[in-house]
């Protein structure tokens, strides 16, 4: 599987991409080898180039660049976490899928945990400018991508397709709210009203 072709087709051709997917033999190993591992990276990359170098900028503060060791170390444990968040994921997606009439799957959970994640997962690219933060929100095409893949690879009705969706995405944002939770713990803002222009680490 080549990674820059399945990104592609995944997020511009989602319909046919899902029923290529559902038919694919993989291990977790392998999925997260050649999937999960390198795209789950960008983010956190990109956010370290973003904090720590281009600098967030803040009212009344100027431009702060967050210290190097802080934005690899939040890069690090938000890169970890989510690693470990796309499989927990999955084990919610099969677990539930026999509530929405659907077959447990290990291996077809994970497909789709891994691949509805990639539009968030490329989205975070835009973290390189912490000013264009917003764009990330274009992430939110991975909820419609596991619309779509849900169905296919779990074998759910379509009937039941949107509130497997909506139950899947509800445990998804608690996952992920943790992650985000955790690994902000490592990072620190310098408050307006202590610092001003000039001052070390401020442009």
């Amino acid at each position: 599987m080549n990674i820059v072709e399945r990104v592609k087709k995944i997020l511009l051709q989602p319909k046919s991409e899902w029923q290529i997917i559902a038919t694919e033999t993989t291990t977790t190993g392998e999925l997260y080898r050649s999937y999960i591992i390198p795209l789950a990276a960008i983010g956190p990359v990109a956010s370290i180039i973003g904090m720590s170098i281009v600098g967030v900028s803040m009212p009344y503060v100027g431009t702060y660049r967050v210290p190097l060791g802080a934005s690899i170390t939040h890069a690090v444990v938000s890169y970890a976490l989510t690693l470990v968040g796309v499989y927990l994921l999955s084990l919610i997606i099969n677990a539930l899928a026999p509530t929405f009439s659907g077959e447990k799957d290990g291996i077809q959970a994970l497909k789709v945990a891994a691949y509805s994640s990639t539009a968030a997962w490329v989205a975070g690219i835009f973290a390189l400018i912490p000013m264009l933060g917003f764009l990330g929100l274009l992430g939110l095409y991975s909820l419609y991508l596991l619309y779509l893949g849900l169905p296919v690879l779990m074998k759910t009705s379509s009937e039941k397709a949107l509130i497997y969706t909506v139950v899947v995405v509800i445990s998804a944002i608690v996952i992920f709210f943790i992650v985000g939770a955790i690994s902000n713990v490592f990072i620190s803002y310098p408050s307006s009203t202590m610092h001003m222009p000039g001052m070390p680490g401020m442009r």
